[in-house]
């Protein structure tokens, strides 16, 4: 009898054990990566402050992350986003800028962790801020400027009327904030968006229209389109070229208006006094 109830408890146990096991691997599988670290800089805008007079600010240049990755393929799954788009910190300041709160610089480092805890206020990640003293650095040598993109939307209706981003980034530019597939999970995150549902115009700009990219040898910028439904093209002194699918794109100058479907955005690259 002893050892029937000893098989019975054991079997009990393993149960439990198995259950919460699986329980933490469906609650942590429950939104993809990318969703995550959509929330993870949502958590971070979401610290933004008035400073007065109309101005935002970010009151940190540190962030700790712990991410929630119970295997080493949810790691691996992570690990491919961060690879294969921006480091989270540009993503933050880039989200940072296009809200109107830019900052010099944040560093962000990353952990991973089998399980939540209970302090964490966020069930898939743990997230801390902190403004700590730096070194002041040696003087460089004088070089060229650092530009930045600053965008004014022409015709169609955005988010906002006009965005200043870093030029390290790759800028995307389509309908919508969150692009998300048939299966609602998000593939894409817009920096330059256009308001759904706001007229004909912006109908004509795909969820995943194009996107700039930044080329540091030879310091330029390239406008690609992403497959759009109705094109891309450039306008520069009254002569359009259009823009052809694929990797190649079109070498971008400073006040060119890219055309998105009917929608119009004009660029700029403007040289930041910030090294």
């Amino acid at each position: 009898m002893n050892l029937l109830r000893k098989a019975r408890d054991l079997e009990v146990k393993l149960a439990g054990t198995l259950d919460r096991t699986v329980g933490g691997l469906v609650r942590s599988g429950s939104r993809e990566p990318l969703e995550i670290v959509h929330a993870i800089v949502e958590a971070a805008l979401a610290e933004v402050q008035s400073s007065g007079r109309g101005r935002r600010v970010f009151p940190f240049n540190t962030i700790a992350l712990i991410i929630l990755a119970p295997s080493r393929d949810a790691r691996a799954r992570f690990d491919a986003v961060f690879a294969d788009g921006p480091p989270l910190g540009d993503r933050i300041v880039a989200q940072l800028a296009s809200n109107g709160c830019a900052i010099d610089s944040l560093d962000v480092s990353v952990k991973y962790d089998s399980q939540s805890r209970k302090h964490w206020r966020h069930p898939e990640f743990h997230i801390e801020f902190a403004r700590v003293a730096k070194p002041d650095r040696p003087a460089r040598p004088a070089g060229p400027a650092i530009p930045r993109v600053e965008l004014a939307v022409l015709n169609g209706v955005a988010e906002r009327r006009s965005y200043v981003l870093p030029a390290k980034l790759r800028i995307d530019i389509g309908r919508c904030t969150e692009v998300r597939d048939s299966r609602h999970r998000l593939i894409r995150t817009n920096h330059v968006a256009f308001v759904e549902g706001s007229g004909n115009v912006n109908q004509t700009v795909s969820r995943r229209h194009a996107h700039i990219s930044y080329e540091p040898p030879s310091r330029s910028f390239r406008l690609h389109d992403d497959g759009s439904e109705h094109g891309t093209s450039v306008v520069r002194e009254g002569r359009s070229f259009a823009v052809p699918r694929g990797t190649r794109g079109v070498r971008l100058e400073s006040a060119d208006e890219i055309v998105l479907g009917e929608a119009r955005v004009r660029v700029r690259f403007v040289a930041d006094e910030h090294r």
